[in-house]
């Protein structure tokens, strides 16, 4: 029979040139080529699979496989199928007319007979033309009587058609690839990418032969090398499965990662398709290396491991496998947040990782408590950020104190209330983000009958102020920002009664020996004899919008402000008592100066302000002489920031040397 002769047209598009839009606007990333002309290819196979189960197709399927062959020395790279294949009039319309995609129309058709053709990708046989200088494609259909047809293109709106001597149904697409592009006519960069993409689609793709060590290289072997499981774990029922097969997958997934914490299986069929296993990994305090580790398939397909606008964000830190034919691809981010598949996806996975969380907690709590330091970044962020979870999170969400027991938070609520409620009705809940560090005031709490949590995850700032939130009269306070009596105050306090000048001579006093690059607030309180003479405490509230604003939580005006602490004085300690004395012997009172009487001129006004401001200035200056030559009120300054790990360099020095000294007069004299 004699060939068709070859016949030339123009590729039918609304612009002068598609190409040059399809290499720069398309698809951002070149590689991606290959996953689309894969995916077609196994469109194809489906199809085939399809006519035969419905009995449209009688023929033998025979080999189903897609091939991939490649020749480096030539620069080409084929793509073979021996799916349905296409008619002269069917690469006409559906690769002459570029974007109409046969799926819609074939879908509707064998609905009954196939769920698993990959047809979101109208344009993307054209993405070939990323990388290749030329492409042909050479197919024979499935229908009966049908001719092979050759069609070739150079990447312009050109194109050539031709009959040809193909025998065999399917497809052959051949790419010349572009001497821009030769990274994609290297054997080892084209197994990457069918690694990537292709390694769990539902038919055998095949690259090359296996290989095995002999005589020192690796050979050929006659068997091929398939890239790909056709059936991965997330297809599989859960009744099929064991605890190894969800642990070996994911060590199949992330080869280097630690064994995840726990797992869950997606499995919906309406109102949309969703399959998929999640893995909550261990997760510490390094969130911005454990995102975007959710790989999205759309019909075993890999899509991307960005999934940031299809799932919460803090499920983003979750690892594992999201496959739906249901979610939107290569759209824009704005069109993901408002698609109603999407938002029913996002609050289906939420819901069922809340739903193993609260099972985990109902029936395998000790396994929780155990897993639980790993787990809390994971439930606060998602508390924090996902109303809806929080609600459910209230449950199963625990609470860890200082002596390593774990209560929920109910639990925990009614284990401190009745000794924990202040004079105001209202539950204090105390707690520390460092036990080592503040160890005296954890034991000071103790011995007070109370409790302390501790809230040593980077998030705990944010979370403290949602756990006064949600439970009802209840305020939160680190256990080091004030004396224990004023942190749960139970009374009306008696304070010792200063005059103005001697509450601002206090304060002269103590800033005079205090470290100069903060702010600082002195105040005189009864503490009790044997109590510490200084208490150096940061005011919950700045302190704790100042942790926020270092996290990001848009309080960065907290964040700029220099510390500020709060220096109480112990007015009934010896030791205070004695400095007292020695300062109102050694410094006289602040010289009076009378005010300006109401008719003076301003520079009558001028020179009184001038005055009081000199007088100010000296008594200042006698009194910081004062503090800089009293040993004892630096020892006792120096002990306290030492305590609160605020005593460095000079001052730390000169502190240690001073020790040695009373040390050396109190035994050696």
């Amino acid at each position: 029979m004699a060939k068709k002769k070859g016949t030339t047209g123009t590729i039918g598009v609304t612009t002068e040139n598609i190409f040059p839009v399809i290499k720069k606007f398309l698809y951002s990333d070149h590689e991606i080529f290959l996953r689309e002309l894969v995916a077609n290819a196994v469109d194809a196979t489906q199809k085939v699979k399809a006519l035969a189960s419905s009995g449209d197709f009688k023929g033998e399927l025979g080999d189903l496989s897609v091939r991939i062959e490649l020749d480096e020395k030539e620069r080409t790279l084929k793509i073979i199928d021996r799916g349905i294949g296409m008619t002269e009039d069917e690469v006409d319309r559906y690769i002459n007319q570029i974007a109409f995609s046969s799926a819609g129309e074939f879908l509707e058709k064998y609905k009954d007979q196939i769920g698993n053709i990959i047809g979101h990708f109208g344009l993307g046989f054209y993405s070939a033309f990323m990388v290749a200088e030329k492409v042909t494609v050479e197919t024979l259909s499935w229908q009966e009587g049908a001719k092979a047809v050759k069609w070739s293109c150079d990447g312009s709106p050109e194109y050539e058609m031709s009959d040809c001597d193909k025998t065999d149904r399917g497809t052959v697409i051949t790419l010349y690839i572009d001497k821009e592009e030769e990274e994609f006519a290297k054997k080892d960069r084209i197994a990457s990418l069918l690694d990537k993409y292709c390694k769990f689609m539902p038919v055998p793709v095949v690259f090359g032969k296996e290989q095995e060590w002999n005589d020192g290289k690796y050979v050929d072997t006659g068997r091929d090398n398939v890239i790909n499981k056709v059936e991965p774990l997330w297809m599989k029922k859960p009744s099929e499965l064991k605890d190894e097969d969800y642990m070996n997958f994911y060590r199949t997934l992330y080869p280097m990662g630690e064994d995840p914490l726990f797992y869950i299986h997606l499995n919906v069929d309406y109102p949309f398709h969703l399959t998929g296993i999640l893995y909550f990994p261990k997760i510490k305090d390094r969130m911005d290396i454990t995102r975007n580790k959710i790989q999205l398939y759309c019909n075993q397909m890999f899509v991307t491991d960005s999934v940031d606008n299809i799932v919460p964000d803090f499920l983003t830190l979750l690892h594992g496998v999201i496959d739906s034919p249901d979610i939107p691809l290569n759209v824009s981010r704005s069109y993901l947040q408002s698609d109603a598949n999407v938002k029913k996806i996002s609050g289906y996975i939420t819901r069922k990782v809340a739903d193993r969380l609260e099972d985990i907690f109902k029936n395998e709590r000790k396994s929780l408590e155990e897993k639980w330091d790993n787990l809390k970044l994971f439930i606060e962020y998602g508390m924090l950020s996902d109303e809806k979870f929080c609600e459910r999170a209230m449950k199963f969400c625990l609470l860890k104190n200082t002596d390593g027991k774990y209560f929920s938070i109910d639990e925990y609520k009614k284990a401190v209330e009745a000794e924990q409620t202040d004079k105001d009705k209202k539950l204090v809940l105390l707690y520390a983000t460092d036990v080592e560090a503040q160890y005296p005031y954890i034991e000071s709490a103790k011995n007070k009958g109370y409790d302390v949590l501790l809230m040593d995850c980077q998030l705990d700032s944010h979370f403290v102020n949602l756990l006064e939130m949600k439970i009802e009269n209840t305020r939160c306070a680190r256990v080091d920002s004030d004396s224990i009596d004023n942190l749960i105050p139970k009374e009306e306090k008696i304070k010792p009664e200063l005059a103005d000048d001697q509450k601002k001579d206090l304060g002269l006093l103590f800033k005079a020996v205090l470290p100069s690059e903060n702010s600082y607030n002195v105040e005189a309180d009864n503490l009790g004899e044997n109590a510490a003479p200084i208490l150096i405490t940061q005011s919950e509230f700045m302190r704790r919008y100042r942790e926020m604003s270092s996290l990001g939580g848009g309080m960065n005006f907290y964040g700029e402000m220099p510390a500020s602490y709060t220096i109480t004085v112990n007015m009934q300690n010896p030791l205070v008592a004695k400095i007292m004395e020695a300062k109102n012997a050694s410094v006289k009172p602040e010289e009076a100066v009378a005010d300006a009487p109401s008719d003076a001129t301003d520079e009558q006004k001028k020179a009184v302000r001038e005055a009081k401001d000199a007088a100010a200035d000296a008594h200042k200056k006698e009194i910081e002489e004062f503090a800089h030559g009293n040993e004892i009120l630096k020892q006792i300054t120096d002990l306290a920031l030492l305590a609160n790990g605020m005593l460095k360099g000079k001052a730390l020095s000169e502190f240690i040397s001073r020790s040695g000294k009373v040390v050396a007069d109190a035994y050696l004299k």
